[in-house]
């Protein structure tokens, strides 16, 4: 092992300088350039207080209580696999680290240990051999463009579990291009990471938990837009630039991110949660019109939600509806499966989940 210790905060501000310039350049797709888009989301500096740690021609930023894979080292950067462990120096593996392995073109095989967390910023954008990606039985969240502009990756593999997918995750890839063909709402284990080509009135199912920032953005087809109770955060730039929109419900949301309302000129009607607690400063940028907004509790209740002194709140009609009764989430995504064997033969029984029409028995 090689180990290398110090801060390279220049190192990383030039790095991220270079990838906003990417992510606004032009792309090739299909014989044609297309502009990106560019989403609001804010992350977390990255903590730079790491020791870094080579091993099997792969560079760690070994961290006091985990360790993160950050990128081939120099002497391997030609590698067409690799293999991420569990545990460096005793420390679980937690996370691929922001723009980790972008650009490494021979890359055609990634295998991630259960304890990866976290896939990071950008961290295997224009990886043009990587065909498939089985991702960890254990991963919670993919920060933006994670595998943007892999040009071959075709077959995805996601745990059977909720992960939080950011916005462009695996745009200009065929994976991404097949899964739009199949349908306008593009989901996974419930999750709706792309609706920007929905159109007209919007009922989300209850099985959708989460809608990834700037999933419905610039979609000037929608008209209106209800979200089941399950879903608590208005993420980034959810509707951002929704210009037709006039009508959006949300029972359940108790945080409302910034831009995640911004540029909605058309929008009307406006449902919130009585357990909604905040509102970012800049949720309803560029959105200045007179809204009738309908808060479900007392005025003593939305004089206690942290929200920004802005125009639009300025500008609405409050309505507060103490009657209103809050829906309960569906809290189970998939049927809790009980087996019985006696004589022979095994049974099986499970709940009901709201939504289900049909179940299937899968035998591996």
């Amino acid at each position: 092992m090689v180990k290398v210790k110090g801060k390279m905060l220049k190192t990383a501000a030039l790095t991220a300088a270079i990838m906003l310039s990417v992510a606004a350049a032009p792309v090739v797709q299909n014989g044609g350039l297309q502009t990106p888009q560019i989403t609001a989301f804010a992350y977390e500096e990255t903590d730079f207080n790491y020791t870094t740690v080579e091993y099997n021609g792969v560079s760690y930023a070994k961290y006091s209580d985990h360790v993160e894979a950050s990128g081939l080292t120099d002497s391997n950067k030609s590698a067409s696999s690799v293999v991420i462990p569990s545990t460096v120096d005793g420390l679980p593996v937690t996370a691929i680290a922001r723009n980790g392995f972008t650009c490494c073109q021979n890359l055609s095989s990634i295998t991630f240990p259960s304890s990866i967390k976290t896939i990071g910023y950008y961290s295997f954008g224009f990886c043009d051999a990587l065909a498939s990606v089985t991702l960890p039985s254990g991963l919670d969240t993919m920060e933006m463009h994670a595998f943007e502009c892999c040009s071959n990756l075709s077959t995805v593999v996601f745990p059977n579990k909720l992960v939080k997918i950011h916005d462009r995750c695996f745009e200009y890839t065929p994976w991404m291009k097949a899964k739009k063909a199949e349908s306008k709402l593009v989901t996974v284990n419930g999750a709706l990471i792309y609706a920007q080509e929905a159109s007209g009135d919007i009922t989300l199912s209850s099985d959708i938990k989460y809608v990834s920032p700037g999933a419905f953005s610039r979609n000037s087809n929608i008209t209106s837009v209800v979200f089941p109770a399950g879903i608590t955060e208005l993420c980034d730039s959810t509707f951002y630039m929704c210009d037709n929109l006039r009508t959006v419900e949300l029972p359940g949301v108790t945080k409302i991110c910034n831009m995640a309302l911004g540029g909605c000129k058309s929008l009307r009607d406006l449902k919130l949660s009585g357990k909604l607690t905040k509102i970012e400063d800049y949720a309803f940028m560029d959105t200045e019109n007179t809204c009738s907004v309908t808060f479900y509790g007392d005025h003593s209740a939305w004089g206690r939600v942290e929200k920004p002194d802005c125009t639009f709140l300025k500008n609405a009609n409050m309505v507060y509806d103490t009657s209103h009764t809050e829906p309960q989430p569906q809290t189970d995504l998939y049927p809790v499966v009980k087996t019985q064997v006696k004589n022979h033969k095994i049974g099986f029984k499970w709940n009901a989940v709201e939504g289900a029409e049909k179940y299937g028995i899968g035998v591996y």
